[in-house]
């Protein structure tokens, strides 16, 4: 058999991205494998930052407001983004955070389906999202929370008015089916709410295709937009002339600078908009949308599948003793591969001692997350020879490895 490392630099020769990569700051001697949680830093935000801050805040001050475009970041960048989820031009806006957007938008699939009063969820969702719900549903009497344990289709029925479901699994990885669920959905009359936070901007993901109704996902993960990005929110066309949404604030007004008294919401996207938007933000996130443009996004799902195939293989074959938790089969999951540690707090703290970088979830879940722009074979490789090295020796049980962090 070949050896595996030779192997893994044949891959890399092959690799279409191998470019991509160098437009990304990582420190020397680290392997980022948390792409899933928060995305690597393109080398052009800095310099984007420096401008927003230094001339567009500095120098033009408050006429940056027309002179930059600031103002219609939400949907520029909506505009920018769509392409990569599906979504057509006036569907997708960039504003607030993922969790503002979800009550957003369950308020606006509850407004397509007065007569029901039921939202369907998983019971494994990422917590945010029911989170949400439960304060939904405490503002809006006889507003009934259903959590499907297992298989979310069989749930559906005819008394469902909103069907909450995350694309990508955030613990395991596992993709769902978003044409048969969605088609389903439709069948009992019912609307259906997408979570992309695990799926936007790893492969390719086709709302129109499907008939999606809404969507709401973060770009501070595969989207690389930084820390506390802005969120976006897909709302399909047919629906925008009849869906009405809670947070009425000024930004989402027909005429916000009319400044009248009476709230009369924009006909487009924009009526998802709340309030004042955080700039600085926004225009950093211009650096991750950038390095999309022109990408196949199919030949970048298919690297990542190699990746994670990889990883799978090579953790299979050289530290038996972890269980794997995400699908075996590529096409089932996304972008991360999970597997299960009795210790996993404290192995994924010494491994990120060692520079190789993931990320833990209760309660004993060592994660992985898989970036296929800044990643190569070879990377893959080196981890799995430093996680046997550290599960080998024990070193994990050092008492500096047990203390837990705020965040974990």
């Amino acid at each position: 058999m070949e050896n595996p490392l030779a192997h893994a630099k044949a891959l890399d020769r092959a690799d279409p991205f191998q470019a991509v990569g160098n437009r990304f700051y990582l420190p020397e001697g680290q392997i980022y494998l948390n792409g899933n949680s928060l995305g690597a830093m393109p080398k052009a935000a800095l310099e984007t930052a420096n401008k927003t801050t230094a001339q567009e805040w500095g120098q033009d001050l408050i006429k940056s407001w027309n002179k930059a475009g600031w103002f219609e970041l939400p949907t520029t960048y909506g505009d920018r983004l769509a392409p990569l989820i599906g979504a057509g031009l006036g569907e997708v806006v960039v504003c607030d955070s993922t969790s503002i957007n979800l009550y957003k938008a369950l308020f606006a699939g509850l407004s397509l389906c007065p007569e029901r009063h039921v939202v369907l969820a998983e019971a494994g969702s990422f917590p945010t999202d029911l989170y949400m719900l439960e304060g939904a549903a405490s503002q809006r009497p006889g507003l009934n929370i259903r959590l499907a344990k297992n298989d979310i289709l069989g749930e559906i029925d005819e008394t469902v008015a909103v069907v909450l479901i995350n694309h990508v699994d955030y613990r395991t990885g596992k993709l769902a089916d978003m044409g048969r669920i969605t088609k389903r959905a439709h069948e009992a009359g019912a609307v259906v709410i997408w979570d992309l936070c695990h799926s936007a901007g790893i492969f390719p993901v086709a709302l129109g295709q499907h008939n999606v109704d809404l969507a709401i996902g973060c770009t501070y993960k595969y989207l690389n937009g930084g820390p506390g990005a802005p969120a976006f929110l897909y709302c399909a066309k047919r629906h925008l002339p009849h869906v009405s949404q809670p947070l009425s604030g000024w930004w989402g007004h027909a005429r916000p600078f009319a400044f009248e008294t009476g709230f009369e919401g924009d006909t487009g996207i924009r009526k998802f908009l709340c309030g004042t938007q955080p700039i600085l933000s926004f225009r950093v996130l211009e650096a991750g949308l950038d390095i999309f443009s022109g990408l196949d996004m199919t030949a970048l799902r298919a690297k990542s599948q190699s990746l994670s195939s990889l990883f799978i293989a090579r953790i299979k074959a050289d530290i038996p003793e972890l269980k794997l938790t995400s699908p075996h089969e590529a096409d089932a999951r996304g972008a991360q591969v999970s597997f299960t540690h009795p210790e996993a707090y404290a192995v994924m703290q010494a491994l990120i001692e060692r520079g190789v970088i993931g990320d833990f979830r209760a309660p004993d879940v060592l994660r992985f997350g898989l970036s296929p722009l800044y990643l190569s074979h070879e990377d893959i490789i080196k981890a799995v020879a430093i996680l046997q090295d550290i599960l080998a020796s024990g070193i994990w049980q050092q008492p500096r490895f047990q203390r837990r962090e705020r965040v974990t």
